[in-house]
């Protein structure tokens, strides 16, 4: 089904809301997040090109709730941009099928980007903010706290919800 430009423009924007809300609304809960299977929705849905769009104005606009941190911005500016295109590119691999098997990679995925998320952290805010090697160290260890949590919730929800959210996607898309 061919979509307006007015009406993508409008679903992407509705998304990125969607995004900040979601985060806003578990900010206070470390490691529980609703970002990584949405996000991860839209692009294997909408492809890598829309989904750069909402990556990008999530990582920017997310500041004025959250602050203008110049290490979170090039955190996230980079890790969700990544996040798109590896979701966006296993959306066309995939034919945007959401068969048992894979879901399977999708989750896998997940939990790999997860990882990496804390990884980029690890990196940046120490090199960032010009950190010794024991105040890097420390950072690192003191971010496997939220790691476990983080690991566990996206299991949880793409397992649960990344399906559910294809379908709706395509729903919504038709009305």
């Amino acid at each position: 089904m061919q979509v307006s430009k007015t009406r993508q423009i409008a679903i992407m924007g509705v998304y990125v809301a969607l995004l900040i809300g979601g985060q806003l609304a578990l900010s206070m809960i470390s490691g529980v997040e609703i970002v990584t299977v949405l996000l991860a929705g839209f692009a294997y849905y909408f492809g890598i090109k829309k989904g750069l769009v909402v990556a990008s104005a999530f990582s920017i606009l997310r500041c004025f709730l959250f602050g203008f941190f110049p290490n979170v911005i090039i955190l996230y500016l980079i890790y969700y941009n990544l996040f798109v295109v590896v979701f966006g590119a296993l959306g066309l691999l995939f034919k945007g099928e959401t068969t048992p098997k894979n879901h399977v990679i999708i989750v896998v995925v997940a939990l790999v980007l997860t990882a990496l998320f804390t990884a980029l952290d690890n990196l940046i805010t120490p090199l960032y903010y010009g950190m010794n090697r024991e105040a890097f160290a420390g950072y690192a260890l003191t971010s496997l706290y939220a790691l476990v949590p983080q690991l566990l919730c996206t299991f949880i929800t793409v397992s649960l919800l990344f399906r559910p959210l294809i379908k709706v996607l395509k729903i919504a898309v038709r009305i």
